[in-house]
């Protein structure tokens, strides 16, 4: 496995004139199987140009600038799944159409192709016009998702009258790109969640608009984009990075000093916290930046004068390293079950690396090391994908799959993600409900932002949220109404709760507050029956562990029959 780039955000697609000729690219050694497929795509119009070679495809793509690449599995040098890796690592790649053309009847061979990143495969021999109608629909359905992209998005909130979060995310980026000076800076209005329990949803929003218009005048020139409920932007571009702690206490000072209006003859005050960090640290993308100045806000909520600046964590030298490159990855799935007893089939999805002595490293070792390299995105991906095919494959066998799948927020937060991941259910035929996607509580305290963004675009296809080692606090509890969960695993420590009653109380207080929030609650590391029955006492919805069944590489546990 070579080492992945740092993950980048897609930049949009190019215009493309909607009524130009279709392009392929096909990549095939086989010269007369490459002509065959190039005369009849030029007989349905289409301009057609063969790559024979792996070396110099990069190259090629770029000048010829394909709709779709046709992809042969055997190439000289680098195989048609190497190839196909190598592109999707391209941020200008991601999205586009690559079929493959195989003459292999092997259906783990097929679900490889898919794996590689592929979107389809056809079999060898091909009919001319299976070719054109396979090639023809694919194109269009990817030239109208550009289009879509490439339509004008407002850059002023009628609502607000602030810039957009989209407008000054994108200017973000395209500072990044130029490797301008300045800062960029999260403010966080405190206490939102008392704010709206007391004055109700209509007043709390009246509050958080003054409360950005205020923001933006003490921001002035700079722009200021409310982010979400209680959190706003602020890009101080080509300013000089020796006056970021002064632009900080000037955004905390503007907002405090202000009169807020709540009701006749009532008026209320706002502090905030603030995090921000210098734009010469060298960010990959606009996602980077704001995943360090929402680390940096979780530091200013503790500090008396409530601000904070982003400081890279520092690289243990001494640590172990980990080649992933030597490594093989596999996935493994543990049951979930119902206390209550159900035929729901439904499992954690683990990730492991074999290393080449055979032993099994956990994701606990191998996710660090993945962000480290710069290949978490990768990775993730790859999970989802093993993923969506167990769930295609068992959805067309018949009985109902549920899989909850752990994605690190560096992914969920590139916006191309969330799109592919649309694209992928919608392709595939897959039910969103059959997919919930875990969020760790660490990663969730300092990703709120970006997480709910994500969740928010996936809802509305079905799928489920799990908030993951979840221990009671102001802030994790919070996060039961602020992300659209279904579901909280609590933290692993609970499952001797039976033998400590201080942690018994605390995981009836978590099922007690979950339930009331309408969400499903997990107890994992189940390990023996007195676990299970403090479990079950306290009201828990689902267990997982030993005692049910150990972490394996199979999904054929019995749900019908499964007795706790």
């Amino acid at each position: 496995m070579t080492e992945a780039p740092a993950a980048t955000t897609a930049a949009p697609p190019e215009p493309v004139d909607p009524d130009s000729p279709y392009r392929v690219l096909i990549v095939e050694d086989d010269r007369g199987q490459a002509l065959f497929a190039q005369s009849v795509l030029h007989g349905a119009g289409m301009q057609a140009e063969v790559q024979m070679q792996s070396d110099g495809l990069l190259d090629t793509m770029r000048r010829f600038r394909p709709d779709l690449v046709l992809m042969d599995l055997h190439m000289p040098g680098k195989d048609g799944m190497s190839l196909t890796m190598l592109l999707r690592q391209q941020p200008e790649y991601l999205h586009l159409p690559i079929v493959f053309l195989t003459g292999d009847p092997d259906p783990e061979r097929q679900f490889e192709v898919l794996e590689s990143g592929a979107d389809d495969f056809l079999n060898k021999p091909i009919r001319p016009r299976h070719l054109i109608a396979a090639v023809s629909n694919r194109i269009q359905r990817a030239r109208q998702r550009n289009q879509a992209l490439q339509a004008p998005r407002p850059s002023v909130n009628t609502d607000t009258g602030l810039p957009t979060r989209t407008f000054v995310l994108q200017q973000l980026a395209d500072s990044l790109q130029r490797q301008s000076r300045g800062g960029v800076f999260f403010v966080e209005v405190n206490s939102a969640l008392s704010l709206r329990e007391r004055y109700g949803y209509a007043v709390f929003e009246h509050l958080m608009s003054q409360a950005g218009r205020q923001l933006a005048a003490a921001a002035s020139p700079h722009p200021v984009a409310r982010l979400n409920d209680n959190s706003f932007l602020m890009l101080a571009d080509s300013v000089d990075e020796t006056t970021l702690a002064a632009l900080a206490q000037q955004l905390r000072d503007g907002l405090a000093s202000h009169d807020f209006q709540t009701r006749p003859n009532e008026v209320l005050k706002l502090r905030g916290s603030v995090g921000y960090t210098a734009m010469s640290l060298g960010f990959a993308d606009a996602g980077s930046a704001l995943e360090a100045i929402e680390r940096a806000v979780l530091q200013a909520r503790l500090k008396a004068d409530s601000l904070a600046e982003y400081v890279p964590a520092e690289v243990d030298d001494d640590a172990p390293r980990i080649s992933l490159e030597d490594g093989q990855f596999e996935l493994a799935y543990q049951p979930i079950v119902a206390v209550a007893g159900s035929d729901q089939a439904q499992y954690q999805v683990l990730l492991r690396m074999r290393q080449p002595d055979g032993s099994l490293l956990p994701a606990s070792q191998v996710i660090p090391a993945a962000e480290l390299a710069g290949g978490i995105a990768q990775i993730d991906h790859w999970v989802l994908e093993h993923a969506l095919y167990v769930l295609a494959e068992r959805q067309a066998a018949g009985p109902s799959l549920r899989l909850f799948v752990s994605q690190s927020p560096r992914s969920l937060a590139r916006e191309s993600h969330a799109q592919w991941l649309l694209d992928a259910l919608r392709a595939r035929g897959i039910e969103g409900t059959s997919l919930v996607i875990d969020l760790r509580l660490a990663d969730a305290l300092i990703h709120t932002v970006t997480l709910r963004q994500f969740c928010q675009q996936l809802m509305p296809a079905g799928v489920q949220f799990c908030l993951s080692q979840f221990e009671p606090g102001t802030e994790a509890d919070a996060l039961l109404t602020q992300l659209p969960l279904g579901f909280v695993r609590v933290s692993s420590k609970y499952a001797s709760a039976h033998a400590d009653p201080v942690l018994r109380d605390q995981l009836r207080g978590i099922i007690d507050s979950a339930h009331r929030q309408g969400l499903q609650v997990i107890g994992q590391q189940i390990e023996d029956p007195q676990a299970a029955a403090a479990m079950w006492m306290g009201g828990v919805d689902f267990i997982q562990g030993n005692l049910v069944q150990a972490v394996g590489s199979e999904l054929g546990f019995d749900f019908h029959n499964a007795v706790l």
